[in-house]
């Protein structure tokens, strides 16, 4: 129920609004059907999962305030979940589509319907399987306008236009664990590789525009694993909305987006009749790591009354190593103060943390050979844990009938030795622990309607690189970006608690750090992750109990009787049954 504020004039037109809210809202339903189907984006045909036969999937549209009822019926050779990507599903834990978190796969010949109410969010979203390197090809757009009869906090654009970001492997996508880099064949902008690859030179994502008209860009990256940069030659865009949540207008002529983020521009169409290059590159943030030539991937805006023989504008793209750029831009957004949805910083905090994140090893299988340094395996690290996948039942599904034995609750507040976070030295004893980290499915239990603050702390042990962390269920605020190793003292006397961004996914500085604040007022279990897939293998994640609230209202649910199953074992699903055992 939306908060009723005190400035309104009478009780009567309390109940007018309240009534007007709930005779805006509608229930929205859509299917998914997932097939395997051939696409040809560059020279060679590959099969790939894909919803309703498109790459990108269909895009989903609705209002703030709406019901969405989305049925996912899985015909093809894989495993498959969809995650609502920024949706805050309150009161709907069970419907966020985090596989082994939340909910077990929908296998093959199965289906699922998942139905959430989505509230308090205007703006861009996107959804996308929650099973390894499946987001690659199955991912849409979920866009959530104001309910009707309610502005934007900016002008009417003349055309909304969404724009996915994706990237291509001509390969079997279930292949893509076994590379050892994320170097992609080329991207994609709306499934169009352009002008720069061979066999596609024809086949480029083109916006038809008019001059001196005004178009709201919602732009998604859907790529597994890159950061890209992205510009439109000779034009400026006003960013007005990132991750579904309102900005303060800020102009620029060049945009970063990490894999998961999204951002809304106005484009106006202010130059001379012609066409403009947009573009997409990559930005390569590790530190140290060689990087190869990577030709940008090109769409085009064709003004009315452009020529076909006109030569389009190409945009002075960033190089791939800017790090000044990348920075300048992710560091200058702020909220959109008063704006629709908007919540002051809560000043108190209840928990801290102080989580250093990166790149490990771990130990090489005895008689096989691995391809990280010192001849061992790539593991994630946070606080020292590599974080593992239950195999058996989802954790929500754990939590929820008190089984044991899949999880532990004993994730750490800080990591087990403190130094050189940024120049890591690899000479103590001390240090080759942090290089390997411990593995194991712990989390942090979190009292209901706690104020949660966090420094994301990156690491140097292997390479410095920047993470886009996402976290489920929530909006945090982002109080401050920096470079080196996070000072309490010093640099908490630097961060934003007037109008900090608030994201679902934001980018950790390589060889920086980061500080988050949230409000735990959604109970459930949440995963904490990095949204680099090829991350998701190596466990950079962990994951967040929040404990049931007073009231039912404010308690997890039970889960849906028709919930995917990884075990036909009626015992484990029996609610009857508690304090059942799961270890192995």
């Amino acid at each position: 129920m939306p908060r009723l504020h005190h400035y309104l004039p009478n009780q009567a037109f309390l109940v007018l609004l309240l009534f007007s809210s709930i005779a805006s809202s509608a229930i929205v339903e859509h299917v998914l059907h997932i097939n395997d189907v051939v696409v040809k984006p560059l020279c060679k045909e590959q099969i790939i999962p894909a919803a309703n036969g498109s790459l990108p999937g269909p895009t989903i549209n609705v209002r703030e305030g709406d019901t969405l009822v989305v049925n996912v019926i899985n015909n093809s050779t894989y495993n498959v979940t969809i995650h609502w990507h920024g949706v805050f599903q309150l009161k709907s834990t069970w419907m966020d589509g985090a596989n082994m978190i939340t909910q077990c796969p929908i296998q093959p010949s199965n289906n699922f319907t998942y139905q959430f109410d989505i509230t308090g969010q205007e703006g861009t979203l996107l959804w996308h399987a929650h099973v390894v390197n499946l987001r690659a090809t199955l991912h849409g757009a979920l866009v959530i306008r104001p309910r009707s009869g309610r502005p934007y906090p900016f002008p009417k654009p003349y055309k909304e236009v969404p724009i996915i970001f994706q990237q291509w492997w001509d390969t079997d996508v279930r292949l893509l664990q076994l590379r050892p880099a994320p170097v992609s064949d080329a991207y994609l902008i709306n499934g169009l590789a352009g002008d720069s690859y061979p066999c596609s030179t024809n086949r480029m994502f083109n916006l038809k525009v008019v001059q001196g008209k005004t178009y709201l860009l919602r732009i998604i990256n859907a790529a597994l694993n890159t950061h890209l940069f992205f510009k439109i030659a000779n034009h400026n865009v006003t960013v007005v909305a990132a991750d579904a949540v309102y900005t303060t207008p800020y102009l620029t002529d060049v945009m970063i987006l990490t894999p998961g983020q999204t951002v809304d521009v106005l484009l106006t169409a202010d130059q001379p009749i012609g066409k403009y290059y947009m573009a997409t590159v990559p930005y390569i943030s590790a530190i140290g790591i060689p990087t190869p030539d990577i030709k940008p991937t090109r769409g085009l805006i064709v003004y009315e009354g452009a020529t076909s023989s006109s030569s389009p504008v190409k945009p002075l793209m960033p190089a791939t190593t800017d790090i000044a750029t990348a920075h300048r831009f992710s560091s200058n957004i702020t909220s959109l103060v008063g704006g629709p949805h908007w919540t002051p910083v809560p000043r108190h905090v209840d928990e801290k943390m102080f989580i250093t994140m990166g790149l490990g090893l771990d130990p090489c299988p005895s008689g096989t050979k691995c391809i990280g340094p010192l001849g061992q395996r790539y593991a994630g690290s946070l606080n020292n844990r590599t974080f593992m996948i239950p195999e058996r039942i989802s954790m929500q599904e754990a939590y929820f009938y008190n089984i044991s034995g899949v999880y532990t609750e004993d994730f750490p507040d800080q990591p087990p030795v403190k130094f050189d976070y940024t120049k890591f030295q690899q000479r103590t004893n001390s240090d080759m622990k942090m290089m390997f980290p411990e593995r194991k499915t712990s989390v942090k239990t979190i009292r209901f309607n706690s104020t949660v603050e966090i420094v994301l702390q990156n690491t140097a042990i292997l390479s410095p690189e920047s993470h886009p962390m996402h976290l489920h269920g929530f909006n945090f605020y982002v109080l401050g970006y920096g470079f080196g190793n996070y000072d309490p003292v010093r640099d908490a006397r630097k961060l934003n608690l007037f109008n900090p961004q608030m994201h679902n996914t934001v980018g950790v500085p390589p060889g920086g750090w980061v500080v988050l604040r949230f409000v735990a007022n959604n109970p459930g279990v949440w995963l904490f992750h990095c949204h680099m897939d090829a991350h998701l293998p190596y466990g950079i994640m962990n994951a967040f109990i929040v404990q049931n609230g007073p009231t039912p209202e404010t308690s997890l649910p039970s889960p849906p009787s028709n919930l995917p199953q990884c075990t036909r074992d009626p015992t484990i699903y029996d609610s009857r049954t508690t304090n059942t055992d799961l270890s192995y």
